[in-house]
């Protein structure tokens, strides 16, 4: 009990402390892995505690990348800004690296040469949960960053190959016949019901079919997880299993920020290593920047998705683990530096882009990419913003009683209401170019059905500072955020699950005298 102890202690009590402080929990996860470094021998833990822990972390990522599969639309891989963006900024930040590494470190341009390539990667781990936790996965932004990650793990794998002198197996093109099983897979969903055994379900197919069935051809067990969860991402149930997972593969996930930590010591050397390649991260982001508006997305876009992308990559570990393993501990350092920078970043994502918006905009380019066109609002009187399960039931309701138009950033969102025949259109509600050009003149209500809170509060602020002077509904989970969207302007602001139970109350009330 003694291993299990010194984990959950130490992984609790500093992230705790660094949420208290306004920063992500990871951050004290890593920190508690290199404490529990430090203090291992006089702990005097078992040998076997780093296997255990590396075997969760892996279960970790593997529902992770599941989960992020289940929201993905292969088509977005064909997309040029994904397709030219990822293979882009791997050439040019490897070549940018090398010579670097060359000069300060390691003489030697193989080995200067396999350490920027390793450098060019981006975290899918901590990417992926930075964006699901802001719930801006589906969005046209988030999309592009989880295109270009997935592109780089392909690079990374066949990288790994050629480092090693190993291709996977012949069988691997069984890989080609997988789309075959969504059938099968769509006909399990609908009998799983909503119980533990649902749960069981989505571990064994990113775990089991996923994981260990592309391992065993040779290939990724991490891209196998993310290819099973691409598969299901079409069912109408594919947001309830991952919300299912959620719980699970958080927990897991501990395990995979410890694991970091876990990897050893590091030296002086370890540490210029590492201060050095954390001091060129902007240039990272920048490049990032660079190329997406070089493909004709807005700065906004350009911004958020460089910023998701600006650290270094976990599947950096294991590809110098099994070409220069002298180097695994000053990488290691460098992943867990670039996660305590960028992930803090990127809470604030947003408001730090509305101080830089007017530096950025004039880089884009005059023609602008299709997903990103501004909207016109026509003559509706109604606008809701997000489209979700609330927006939704919001739109139904009030279709017939007025005119209406409702705004949502995931394009194949907008896609599929557009096809019911809805007057859904694409636009991001934290864009403030999308501020700068729409006429509200003929708006009379706005319904605000967005999912994150900051999302809420700068939609109520634009709308205000426009002239805005209708109404503004909106809901909240929570109390606190509640107050923080009225504090933005907002009239009125209704706690979705405390009107639920309204709800539920007055249809009793209905049928029955009280």
């Amino acid at each position: 009990m003694l291993l299990e102890a010194v984990w959950i202690g130490f992984a609790f009590s500093l992230g705790l402390m660094v949420r208290l402080a306004g920063l992500p929990p990871l951050i004290g996860y890593l920190a508690a892995g290199f404490v529990i470094t430090a203090t291992g021998s006089e702990l005097d833990l078992p040998k076997e505690g780093n296997a255990i822990i590396a075997h969760v972390a892996h279960l970790g990522v593997l529902l992770l990348l599941f989960t992020v599969g289940l929201k993905l639309n292969i088509r977005s891989l064909t997309k040029t800004e994904v397709l030219g963006g990822s293979l882009a900024h791997f050439s040019v930040s490897a070549l940018f690296y090398a010579p670097v590494i060359y000069l300060a470190f390691e003489p030697n341009w193989p080995h200067a040469l396999m350490l920027g390539a390793a450098l060019a990667f981006s975290s899918t781990v901590l990417a992926a949960k930075v964006l699901e936790n802001k719930r801006e996965i589906r969005a046209f932004h988030g999309r592009v960053a989880i295109g270009i990650l997935v592109m780089q793990d392909l690079i990374a794998m066949a990288l790994l190959s050629l480092s090693q002198g190993t291709t996977p197996s012949v069988w691997a093109l069984l890989v080609l016949l997988v789309p075959l099983l969504r059938p099968v897979l769509y006909k399990l969903m609908d009998l799983m019901g909503h119980d533990d055994l649902q749960i069981l379900f989505g571990v064994m197919l990113a775990v089991v079919v996923g994981g260990s069935g592309f391992h065993l051809l040779g290939l990724s067990s991490e891209l196998g997880a993310l290819v099973f969860g691409a598969l299901l991402a079409g069912h109408s149930r594919a947001g309830e299993l991952s919300k299912t997972l959620w719980a699970l593969k958080e927990f897991f996930l501990v395990g995979f920020f410890l694991q970091i930590g876990l990897g050893g010591m590091p030296d002086l050397q370890a540490w210029w290593f590492a201060g050095l390649m954390t001091l060129l991260l902007p240039v990272k982001a920048l490049l990032f920047f660079a190329l997406l508006v070089l493909f004709k997305l807005r700065a906004r876009s350009a911004f958020l998705s460089g910023l998701a992308l600006s650290n270094y990559s976990e599947f950096a570990l294991i590809v110098v683990a099994a070409t220069m393993p002298q180097f695994l501990i000053p990488l290691a350092l460098t992943v867990a530096l670039s996660f305590v920078v960028s992930a803090p970043l990127n809470r604030f994502a947003h408001p730090l882009y509305e101080r830089l918006a007017q530096r950025l905009i004039p880089f884009e380019r005059d023609s602008h990419h299709p997903d990103e066109q501004p909207v016109s609002l026509g003559d509706a009187e109604v606008l809701i913003m997000g489209m979700g399960r609330t927006g939704s039931a919001a739109y139904e309701y009030l279709e017939h009683k007025c005119h209406l138009v409702a705004l949502d950033s995931d394009p194949a969102k907008v896609a599929q209401h557009f096809e019911q025949g809805k007057n859904v259109l694409f636009a991001d509600a934290e864009d403030q170019v999308f501020w700068q050009g729409v006429k509200l003149d003929g708006i009379k209500a706005v319904v605000l059905c967005l999912n994150d809170l900051e999302a809420k509060v700068i939609a109520t602020r634009k709308l205000r500072q426009a002239g805005f002077a209708g109404l503004i509904v909106s809901h909240s989970m929570h109390k606190d955020e509640a107050e923080q969207i009225m504090a933005a302007g907002a009239d009125h602001t209704y706690l979705t699950m405390s009107e639920a139970g309204l709800g539920l109350a007055e249809r009793v009330r209905q049928h029955i005298t009280l």
